[in-house]
């Protein structure tokens, strides 16, 4: 049965192989989501909690860790189990047998102790009873109907009433105990038979799952082939990319570089187009200007020549306006300066050949990288795909020479079988039990009659006594009560020996259940003793190893099998079935793993046809590096433009006029000032300001071009290097950037496989065959049926029934002596009225005596005497 176990997990092993063949790639592959693992939720819950009379259960625990307050003796029953005891005469008397034996005394010493008293206790109140029943018949150990009558009998009476009552009641709380107990028990085994019914449940779910689970994991193979295949058919995209992300680092940069220089060439034929455009307008604009100052100085000396500027109140004025004429003229002079004509015809030229169009063919080359890519590894994908089809046909097709269909026809017929038997003979259990909880119904009311007698005693003797009655004339009542009393005492000595008896022997057995079994159980010590090596068997150092994995020196113990199945791992893990099978031999996964990496590795892609810049666009940007823009007169420009355009700033001329023009008395001259002042206003409005404008775009032109042509060689020369390395990279060490992201992409193709193989090995650890139902029978079966259920129980019956038999003995003392006060006697003492002094009563043999048929009835005799004496 555990070899076809152990077959039936065969196939578990896959994950194991895959991961342990080579070690684990870290590629940046994209995380697969495989789902979970189809389970179903048992229905056992391995727990059983008492309720109220848990209360009980923990109190029995109690007292017996005060009757055996040791430890769990490993160590002993290890020994014991592995010594040999009588299969030769004299093995007792061996000195280690010997000291074994006393170590056992020793550890079970409290219960020794407990079951001598106990059987003393069986063995001396029937004898003891058979003592006082004769003595009582010889009218001695209080027989004898006649009560001597003392000071405090009122006290004694109270005070055994008392110690009776007390000991019914305890009596009492005992038969209650041992009432619940048989209850309880009666009740868990009639409820058992539904946690039975979902243990079998729960196990063949486990069986029934566990082959849907398998198949679960080899169909998951699926979508690993499903990403690969995805990623291999979209090859160009993926591999080419990486491929011209790695390059781009080279090649982006020196086209970014070249399509700037076309950029820059642009810029400066407009540069040199402003050039020229505001140098020609500057020197007509220059022109226009100085003749028309020209014209407007000579107006404003013939207006001072007039004779009101010989007042003496004008004299003054009219010489500063004099003075100040000389400014009108223009500052900056354009004629001289050089003109650019010939370096804009050279960047014409340049400009006849399209730059930008260049490179960007060689961004659309390059670009073209992913399906260069896909176009050159069609063949070695298509064998690739192939060994991924040959991988899935080779798992489907060993699952399925497999035996797991048959294996769990076997087992869920044994498991039906099981239940058939268990569903057959629970009705017989039932019946037994029943049997049994009659046998202790028939204990408890053994001990309810004898309460009954006693507490009918104590009413009818406490509600019928008469203290003012004398022994001989007590009621009928109270007499009835001593005979209650009586009887109770008389079943006590018939029952409280077989009380005692059961007690003894339940005591010894759910004691030593308690504390041999339940105790080590619950803190797992029991199977640190089954785990010992060599003790079930002698052949075998670990017992299931070598039972399982027909290996005995496998560390496989029966605490790590519980344990784990406990935390409900799978029992692939559980078990180490690792160990029984070299699966690598029948399904090496790795293999195919290793023949995808050697078909990735035979990809071998050529980029020598990307043409990133061809000769014409590199010659152009030469051209364009010597068109003489580095041979322009920046200085004679410079020196132009930072002057102004005229000496004076004629808005500030015009008013200061026309301010001096207020200083003079008013008439023509005054008016004809101002009129110039206006006429230079225009001036600056109309020629000035144009002109300062035109300066300004001849500034910001020559400047560009005066940074550029310092910069130009420099730059073109650094562009054409760029642009011829990252072509060199392309079409001599491009081989290397794609080996190196060949490498990556055949990473993150086997990353899947190494995903999916991981996955199986965490799911078959975890998830698949989860032997948590395994775990469930053996709690059912120990923890709940043998502990919970019959040892808890035993103990309280014993408990409570024991309880009941040690108080009896309280009780029929008591019970005794208190009858003597109850019922009523034959004779009692006779006092002296005077000398309250015993009198002799010498009729029928009897000294001081007075008969209770004789009391208050004429007798001579006794009157004669009385007056005789």
């Amino acid at each position: 049965m555990a070899g076809e176990l152990c077959l039936l997990l065969l196939f578990l092993f896959c994950g194991r192989t895959i991961s342990e063949v080579q070690p684990l790639y870290q590629p940046p592959s994209e995380t697969l989501d495989f789902g979970f693992v189809p389970a179903k939720t048992y229905d056992t819950a391995a727990y059983h909690e008492p309720g109220a009379i848990g209360i009980l259960f923990r109190l029995v625990h109690t007292f017996l860790y005060l009757v055996q307050p040791n430890y769990f003796p490993q160590d002993l029953i290890k020994k014991l189990a592995q010594q040999s005891f009588g299969k030769n005469p004299g093995d007792y008397q061996k000195p280690e047998n010997v000291v074994l034996t006393l170590q056992a005394v020793y550890y079970e010493i409290g219960f020794i102790v407990s079951a001598a008293l106990g059987v003393l206790f069986v063995l001396l109140l029937p004898l003891v009873g058979l003592c006082f029943c004769m003595c009582r018949c010889c009218e001695n150990c209080g027989g004898e109907m006649h009560q001597r009558q003392k000071k405090n009998a009122d006290c004694q009476r109270g005070c055994f009433a008392t110690v009776l009552f007390v000991a019914a009641l305890i009596i009492s709380i005992g038969v209650l105990f041992a009432y619940a107990a048989n209850q309880h028990l009666t009740s868990q085994v009639r409820g058992a038979r539904k946690l039975v019914n979902s243990n079998f449940k729960d196990l063949r779910i486990f069986l029934n799952e566990t082959p849907g689970q398998i198949d679960y994991l080899v169909s998951q193979y699926d979508t690993t082939k499903k990403k690969a295949l995805s990623d291999l058919n979209n090859v160009g995209p993926l591999l080419g990319r990486r491929v011209q992300e790695q390059l781009a680092k080279e090649v982006r940069p020196a086209l970014d570089g070249a399509l700037t220089m076309a950029g820059a060439i642009r810029e400066t034929k407009e540069a040199l187009e402003n050039v020229s455009v505001s140098v020609e307008v500057l020197q007509e604009g220059t022109e226009r200007l100085h003749a028309n100052l020209t014209d407007v100085k000579e107006h404003l000396i013939n207006t001072l020549g007039d004779s009101a500027c010989t007042a003496a109140q004008a004299a003054s004025t009219c010489n500063v306006i004099r003075n100040s004429l000389d400014q009108l003229n223009i500052n900056a002079n354009f004629s001289k300066l050089p003109g650019v004509n010939a370096q804009l015809a050279k960047v014409n030229e340049v400009l006849k050949t399209d730059l930008s169009s260049l490179v960007q063919k060689g961004y659309a080359a390059f670009n073209d990288t992913p399906d260069l890519v896909l176009n050159q590894t069609r063949n070695i994908l298509s064998d690739i795909k192939n060994v991924l089809e040959a991988v899935g046909s080779n798992i489907t097709s060993f699952t399925k020479r497999l035996p797991i269909h048959k294996i769990i026809a076997d087992f869920t017929l044994y498991l039906t079988q099981g239940e058939t038997y268990a569903q057959e003979y629970f009705p017989v259990v039932e019946q037994y039990d029943f049997y049994r909880w009659l046998g202790c119904l028939i204990l408890c009311c053994m001990v309810i009659l004898i309460l009954v007698f006693y507490y009918l005693g104590l009413l009818c003797g406490t509600c019928g006594y008469d203290k003012d009655a004398t022994p001989t004339t007590r009621g009928c009542i109270s007499n009835t009560g001593g005979n209650f009393l009586m009887a109770g005492v008389a079943f006590s000595f018939l029952f409280s020996w077989i009380l005692m008896l059961i007690v003894v022997v339940t005591f010894i057995t759910g004691g030593n259940m308690e504390k041999l079994v339940c105790e080590p159980f619950e803190d797992r010590s029991l199977f640190k003793v089954l785990d010992t090596p060599y003790l079930l068997n002698q052949q075998l150092k670990y017992y299931l190893s070598g039972i399982i994995l027909k290996n005995p020196n496998i560390d496989l113990t029966f605490e790590k099998v519980y344990s784990d199945c406990k935390e409900n791992k799978g029992l692939y893990t559980t078990l180490r079935l690792e160990n029984l099978f070299n699966i690598h031999e029948l399904l090496n996964v790795s293999m195919y793993a290793e023949d995808v990496s050697l078909k990735i590795k035979h990809i071998n892609i050529n980029l020598s046809n990307i043409v990133l810049l061809d000769e014409r666009g590199k010659e152009n940007l030469m051209n364009f590096s010597s068109s003489g823009i580095n041979e322009i007169n920046f200085a004679a420009y410079l020196s132009e433009i930072n002057k102004s355009v005229t000496k004076v700033d004629l808005l500030s001329f015009a008013n200061d006029l026309e301010a001096r023009a207020d200083q003079l008395p008013k008439g023509a001259l005054e008016n004809a000032l101002k009129g110039h002042a206006n006429s230079i206003r225009v001036i600056h409005n109309q020629q000035v300001v144009p002109l300062e404008q035109a300066m300004s775009t001849l500034n910001q032109s020559i400047r560009f071009l005066q940074k550029t042509s310092s910069e130009l060689p420099g730059k073109v020369r650094s562009v054409i290097t760029a642009v011829n390395s990252a072509q060199l990279l392309i079409n001599n060490n491009a081989s290397f950037v794609i080996v190196q992201e060949t490498k990556k992409y055949m990473d993150t193709i086997i990353g899947y496989f190494e995903q999916y193989a991981e996955w199986v090995k965490e799911s078959i650890a975890m998830e698949v065959a989860p032997c948590k139902p395994i775990a469930n029978v053996v709690d059912t079966a120990i923890d709940i049926f043998l502990c919970s259920y019959i040892t808890d129980s035993v103990n309280a019956f014993w408990f409570g029934l024991g309880g009941c038999s040690v108080f009896l003995i309280p009780a029929i003392i008591c019970a005794v002596k208190l009858a003597k006060f109850y019922r009523r006697m034959d004779t009692e003492d006779v006092y002296d009225d005077v000398e309250t002094m015993p009198m002799k009563n010498l009729e029928n043999g009897n000294n001081g005596y007075h008969k209770e048929h004789l009391y208050g009835i004429h007798n001579p005799i006794l009157t004669s005497s009385v007056e005789q004496w």
